[in-house]
């Protein structure tokens, strides 16, 4: 599939810990990512990088339209957003920046499994 043209949403998280990014991708694989494509994302990708002090993991979410996007932004993401507030809130010392971008080129055989 070329991705060109999609729309990505993209969630970064800064962890202060390993245990904490553990529990975090464990949420994200097991449950989050699962939830995001029955939203409306055609793909989601999670990238995980070791940080000064901490962890950071970045989650690609890509959609197929400016629209698709919206409509997940408007009447899913708050409600997941909630949910993993309450599983990883300011207890745990995380912080989340979010973006919103469109798929300009790709390249390559595709994700590794």
């Amino acid at each position: 599939m070329d991705a060109v043209g999609f729309q990505a949403y993209i969630v970064r998280a800064s962890l202060p810990d390993a245990a904490t990014a553990d529990d975090y991708v464990a949420w994200l694989r097991d449950e989050h990512l699962a939830a995001v494509i029955r939203a409306g994302a055609q793909s989601a990708r999670v990238v995980r990088m070791d940080a000064d002090g901490g962890v950071v993991v970045e989650v690609t979410y890509e959609f197929a339209s400016e629209s698709a996007l919206k409509e997940y932004l408007t009447r899913h993401a708050p409600g997941l957003r909630a949910e993993g507030l309450k599983r990883f809130g300011s207890e745990r010392r995380i912080t989340f920046d979010r973006r919103v971008g469109v798929v300009v080129a790709t390249a390559g055989a595709g994700p590794a499994r």
